[in-house]
């Protein structure tokens, strides 16, 4: 297995859906320490990685939290309703395994009345085998929140499993740390692990407010364009190379910042793609706003079934990703 599927697999195991990090941020904490001068975490559970230096500051983002859902109501036979955490599509989600902090696992499933083109959450639940609500309520409360639970795997050049989405964001960014541990370079360097990016980029803001950076870099995943009869055209394909955000619904990077990460790609031999993405959008607009604004950019990893339990990206463009962002950060 690659060493990108290794650090995946170790992040992307640890539950961590929004504004519950704790066991990410232990992990990537983990991991970086080796190649930093400073680490802390602030009060909205940001992770900040420095690596010091005397002249510009840089940051660098990637978030730690995933999407998931959180128990809301436990009925009399059991069955658990639920609230979405980030975006959620509802034709993922019939008959998929979630997890609970504790470990308790249970299976979603939806009301077989509903027409299931007419679906909607309030015809969904989770099954966790409970007897009864005094059952149910022994291993799962209201307010418990859950994660997809499905296996991770590597298998012809590409990784398949949950929450690539942007657990490999943030394995870009410990292998471009690696590569930057012996590399003498007088920009002040901060790798930030951000909180809370699916439900509103809440971190990655009050980060920036704190490091006043020249210029911030999300990195996160993207769709892509090269499925079979796909409805939207869109010039971003796995496996050729990370692409380089021009704009998405929340953000126009700064035209300066895209130049130099496509030169810093071409200094280090490696094709970049160019991304629109015309729905959603990354850590880089909240990065971007931050107190009288700061020129961004953003590095993107294809990635194709987003939000789903089974997202798949090429191990090459992670690899390619992490060394054109090392090689940004010296320039």
């Amino acid at each position: 297995m690659s060493k990108v599927f290794e650090l995946w697999d170790e992040i992307g195991g640890a539950f961590g859906p929004s504004g519950r990090e704790d066991a990410v941020r232990e992990a990537i904490a983990a991991i970086a320490g080796a190649y930093i001068d400073d680490i802390t975490t602030d009060a909205l559970g940001n992770l900040i990685c420095r690596k010091k230096g005397s002249g510009k500051k840089l940051l660098f983002a990637a978030h730690m939290d995933s999407i998931g859902v959180v128990a809301n109501y436990i009925d009399e036979k059991g069955f658990i309703r639920f609230s979405q955490v980030g975006g959620l599509f509802y034709g993922d989600l019939i008959n998929i395994t979630v997890r609970f902090a504790n470990g308790t696992r249970g299976v979603i499933s939806y009301e077989e009345k509903t027409p299931f083109k007419e679906l909607t959450l309030d015809g969904l639940f989770i099954d966790i085998g409970a007897r009864d609500r005094a059952s149910a309520e022994a291993l799962v409360q209201v307010g418990d929140f859950a994660v997809f639970d499905a296996p991770r795997f590597e298998q012809n050049g590409v990784l398949c499993g949950p929450y690539l989405d942007d657990r490999i964001g943030c394995v870009a960014l410990l292998l471009a740390l690696e590569q930057l541990a012996d590399v003498q370079t007088d920009n002040d360097l901060y790798f930030v692990f951000t909180a809370q990016e699916e439900v509103g980029l809440r971190g990655a803001g009050a980060a920036a407010f704190a490091v006043e950076p020249a210029v911030a870099v999300a990195v996160d995943v993207t769709d892509t364009g090269d499925l079979p009869e796909q409805k939207a055209p869109m010039a971003v394909a796995l496996g050729k190379g990370p692409a380089i955000k021009v704009m998405d619904r929340s953000v126009i990077c700064t035209p300066a910042v895209c130049a130099a990460l496509e030169q810093a790609g071409a200094d280090c031999g490696i094709a970049t793609q160019r991304e629109i993405l015309r729905f959603g959008g990354t850590d880089t607009a909240a990065l971007q706003r931050t107190r009288a604004g700061v020129q961004v950019g953003a590095v993107s990893i294809p990635t194709r079934y987003i939000h789903s339990p089974s997202e798949m990206c090429a191990v090459s463009d992670v690899e390619q990703a992490a060394t054109l962002l090392a090689r940004f950060a010296q320039l």
